[in-house]
């Protein structure tokens, strides 16, 4: 009887500690393409870096602070927002924040040898592309993970 009343305080307890990576209000559509349009901008910025330091400092300024109101906005929205590589996931989530974090340097050296191939203006064009395909990419999966998660621990 009493492994019983364990087993369950044990299942309450990993629900409880999981609901932070479950509980959330879905990510908006134009979350992707903001995000990767915004990743283009602070690659493109360095087209001018050469030519007018004034717009280039102008323009990470302005990506900056656009950053920082985005960031407040999401923790706002969400809460108790549990950001990758902090705090210990349900293991289903967890495989899929070491495939984020796998996927972040393949992604910088395809951005860095478009660069290198054609420029500031391609690499900030791939890095949209690559940044909001696999934002979406992780967010599918993130999904999946967090549907696994739950029936586990229904």
């Amino acid at each position: 009887m009493e492994s019983d009343e364990a087993r369950e305080l044990l299942t309450v307890a990993e629900r409880a500690e999981a609901a932070p990576y479950l509980d959330y209000p879905p990510t908006p559509w134009w979350y992707y393409p903001v995000i990767g349009a915004w990743v283009a901008g602070m690659i493109g910025a360095f087209a001018w870096w050469r030519e007018s330091i004034p717009l280039f400092v102008g323009t990470l300024v302005v990506l900056i602070i656009a950053e920082i109101a985005f960031i407040t906005w999401m923790q706002r929205r969400h809460g108790s927002l549990p950001q990758p590589g902090r705090g210990k996931p349900p293991a289903e989530i967890g495989v899929v924040w070491r495939g984020y974090f796998t996927a972040l340097p393949v992604v910088a050296l395809l951005v860095a040898a478009a660069w290198w191939v054609g420029g500031v203006v391609i690499a900030a064009a791939v890095a949209f592309v690559l940044v909001t395909g696999g934002l979406v990419i992780y967010e599918k999966r993130y999904e999946r993970a967090a549907a696994a998660t739950r029936a586990r621990l229904t």
